[in-house]
């Protein structure tokens, strides 16, 4: 295997100096999963390599396989984002995606899915007119990453009973629960009804709230409406009746807030980069 030459497609998602002039760089490629690999010289002026190994710079590369590290002998590249390098929060966006898919990815297996999924989404951002949030955008990337990966929480009924939850727009105080332990949303009449249920001996009924999940969130009618369409291709769509009583904004960053803290849970990782974007964008 040392010394033998394979061909890849990725996307370059993470880079770093080593030694003088040599660059180490990891890619995500749907046929190999994540590669890290030297690109060597790619620091270097004159580089070929050298604004090929950029962040979300997509090349051909040609690798030699070493004992230790693969090294890069060839980069052709065939898109690099221009859009998300012109726009701070874009990119600010951009890197959080990076951060969370190679927490997702696996090395040296094949990632079609999450590698064109990654793919999509950036496109989307890069899309985003000035002034348009990217909170809609990241919210439902980080939700099909999420689900890309197996941990997709359950949006539609109760976990605890399993019934279906609608919500209810015309109330503005409505709330349901949402648990990271409990794997999704939790009915909070369901809660209260078990936690006061006086037919249970007492010893019972400390033994069944012992087994009550963690309510982390409460969150709205509109957040849970938006919560369920993330689901699909599209972004989610809400009537202009809606929006003129609730707060549009606030809801997608409580969204991508609630999504953010629930994967960091699950993958046992923080997502460093999503700092930036809270810097860039919440004014609430």
């Amino acid at each position: 295997m040392i010394n033998q030459k394979y061909k890849a497609t990725g996307i370059i998602l993470k880079g770093s100096s080593l030694k003088e002039n040599d660059r180490l760089v990891t890619v995500l490629t749907p046929e190999y999963g994540l590669i890290r690999a030297v690109a060597p010289g790619a620091k270097k002026y004159k580089s070929q390599l050298r604004g090929r190994t950029e962040l979300f710079v997509i090349n051909e590369l040609l690798i030699i396989k070493g004992r230790s590290l693969d090294k890069i002998i060839q980069a052709d590249t065939l898109y690099s984002y221009p859009g998300l390098s012109r726009d701070i929060g874009k990119l600010a966006t951009a890197q959080y995606l990076a951060e969370l898919s190679l927490a997702l990815a696996v090395d040296e297996q094949p990632q079609p899915e999450l590698y064109q999924l990654l793919n999509e989404h950036l496109r989307r951002v890069e899309r985003l007119i000035v002034g348009e949030s990217v909170y809609p955008c990241l919210a439902q990337a980080v939700f099909h990453l999420t689900a890309i990966a197996g941990l997709t929480p359950q949006i539609f009924e109760c976990c605890l009973t399993q019934q279906r939850m609608i919500p209810n727009l015309s109330l503005a105080n409505w709330r349901i629960g949402f648990s990271f332990e409990g794997g999704g949303i939790i009915d909070l009449d369901a809660v209260q009804r078990i936690q006061q249920n006086k037919n249970l001996e007492l010893d019972a009924v400390e033994s069944y709230n012992q087994r009550l999940p963690k309510i982390d969130y409460r969150i709205g009618a509109l957040e849970l409406n938006l919560l369920q369409q993330l689901i699909d291709r599209d972004l989610p769509s809400v009537e202009a009746s809606v929006t003129a009583n609730f707060n549009l904004e606030a809801a997608w960053i409580a969204i991508e807030k609630v999504l953010r803290e629930y994967i960091q849970y699950h993958i046992g990782k923080t997502i460093r980069s999503a700092n930036l974007v809270d810097n860039l964008y919440i004014e609430f």
